[in-house]
């Protein structure tokens, strides 16, 4: 019955053999509750504080225990007292935050003109993204190159990643199909999909980007290094494109889960990721160019364009483009 008042099971006890036994003494109190002396005493101290018990005027050995509509109003004001200095307190911190947003933005003002925001290093970009995605409403939508995601930042993306499913926004992912070989990945596509979140493979994707809510884009301002910097851009026309590229690249993409499988052929033979690498060797690209775009090893894309120089049946990398061309695999605007 006490607990709200922070006060347990002993202390209700005493209190209610103090109310029966007006006069007894703290050993008689003692002796009657079966109590360590000092544990009664921490009871009574307590009590004391709360002003529900106070020592006999006539005797002072003994307690009485105090009206409690006397004692609890003593209490309350105690506590109102207490809120009213808290109010003024977090009313004093949020006068402070303000003060020191509004100077935080004065002492970068050239890093914002024409809807585009620099950001520099990885510490400015998750904190920028941190305060942008609490006004998420209704979708964001995520390029993630680069192959398989580390634990680590799967892990620490989970709480955010939780709470905007749970307020109801859609979240889309579109990583490369190399991913389907890390178990920690899907593991963790397997874990959005129980919340609601979408996630989506393809064969190669052309930069690292988050849309949110169709208003604001983010990229890097360095793809060989997204840690460097980024570029926060709000103009209409930019995110639109970028929105636009999103959802051609989602439509022709295939659900990252245990009923979809990238190695479907197409009429040629050949499976999704090994069309890509084709598309890439024949724009001129290295092994180690086209890994990376594919977020594979050097050694799974040279095994690769093996592969592709087998089913052309050529024995060398020039031999092997010029079937291609001459099969219609490739053209010139590859």
């Amino acid at each position: 019955m006490l607990e709200a008042l922070g006060l347990d099971g002993v202390c209700e006890n005493v209190y209610r053999a103090v109310l029966a036994h007006p006069q007894a003494e703290f050993e008689a109190l003692r002796e009657r509750l079966g109590l360590p002396e000092d544990e009664l005493r921490g009871a009574l101290d307590k009590l004391s504080e709360l002003a529900l018990v106070r020592p006999a005027f006539d005797h002072p050995h003994c307690f009485r225990a105090v009206d409690p509509e006397v004692g609890i109003q003593a209490v309350i004001a105690r506590q109102q007292e207490r809120l009213a200095a808290e109010q003024q307190r977090i009313e004093q911190i949020r006068l402070a935050a303000a003060q020191l947003a509004a100077d935080f933005t004065a002492a970068r003002p050239h890093k914002q003109i024409d809807g585009i925001e620099r950001l520099d290093g990885i510490e400015e970009i998750r904190e920028r993204i941190s305060r942008l995605v609490r006004d998420v409403s209704t979708e964001v939508m995520t390029l993630a190159p680069g192959g398989a995601q580390s634990e680590a930042s799967m892990e620490a993306a989970k709480p955010q990643d939780q709470a905007l499913l749970e307020r109801g926004v859609r979240m889309r992912t579109l990583y490369l199909d190399s991913v389907r070989n890390s178990p920690p990945t899907v593991a963790y596509a397997n874990w959005l999909a129980e919340l609601s979140g979408e996630v989506r493979t393809t064969p190669s994707l052309p930069i690292r980007l988050m849309v949110l809510d169709r208003r604001v884009a983010i990229v890097p301002t360095d793809e060989e290094n997204s840690r460097a910097g980024a570029l926060v851009l709000s103009g209409s026309g930019t995110v639109t494109a970028l929105c636009a590229l999103f959802d051609t690249i989602w439509d022709n993409a295939l659900p990252l889960g245990g009923a979809a499988s990238r190695e479907r052929e197409d009429e040629r033979g050949l499976s999704p990721q090994e069309s890509e690498a084709l598309r890439l060797l024949g724009q001129g690209l290295t092994d180690d160019a086209v890994a990376k775009r594919l977020g594979v090893s050097p050694r799974t894309a040279r095994r690769i364009a093996a592969d592709l120089m087998e089913k052309l049946g050529a024995r060398s990398r020039f031999q092997a483009g010029s079937r291609a061309v001459a099969k219609g695999w490739l053209t010139g605007e590859e």
